[in-house]
């Protein structure tokens, strides 16, 4: 079809003649309301940043001579971290004559790491800058989207648990050593 005769039957309609592919031989257009057309791109531009998760990094720092249960404390909040679909960065600072015994600070992030290897993946391999001992987790690939348990809420995850039959709850058991 001529362009005239084109442009002509898109006045008639009250539409725009719009070219879609300009390298083509000959050109390919189209009738149609251009304002519409652009609005609906933008919302599908719009709907698709919403559907797209943003990955977080948080930051965990202890020292070398972190006591074992506060490492296995901050391991508790990186699991957390990890389950919500979050990178964690792992800092190790040396301070004064730790500094003198790097070899301890590798032996703790090496063993954050082994620990953490069921639900995280290292992505950046600890690495000494300085006076500082870094590293990279994030959580391990899974086959579709993730599934988050639902949880009561007020309540604690493991909590149901331990539940004494009679309404209240009971201390959960320990093991003799802990």
């Amino acid at each position: 079809m001529q362009t005239r005769e084109a442009i002509y039957i898109a006045q008639k309609q009250g539409l725009d003649l719009v070219e879609m592919q300009p390298n083509a031989e000959p050109p390919v257009c189209r009738i149609m309301d251009y304002g519409k057309y652009r609005y609906d791109e933008g919302m599908r531009k719009k709907a698709a940043r919403k559907q797209q998760q943003r990955q977080v990094v948080k930051e965990i720092k202890f020292h070398a001579n972190v006591d074992r249960h506060d490492l296995e404390f901050k391991m508790k909040q990186m699991r957390a971290f990890i389950a919500d679909g979050n990178k964690v960065k792992l800092t190790l600072a040396y301070r004064g004559r730790e500094n003198a015994h790097k070899d301890l600070g590798i032996e703790v992030m090496q063993q954050v790491v082994a620990e953490m290897s069921d639900v995280a993946v290292c992505e950046q391999q600890p690495k000494v800058l300085g006076r500082l001992l870094g590293c990279l987790l994030a959580p391990k690939p899974t086959k579709g989207k993730a599934q988050k348990k639902p949880t009561q809420e007020g309540t604690k995850p493991d909590a149901a648990a331990h539940e004494n039959p009679a309404g209240g709850a009971t201390a959960p058991r320990q093991e003799p050593g802990e």
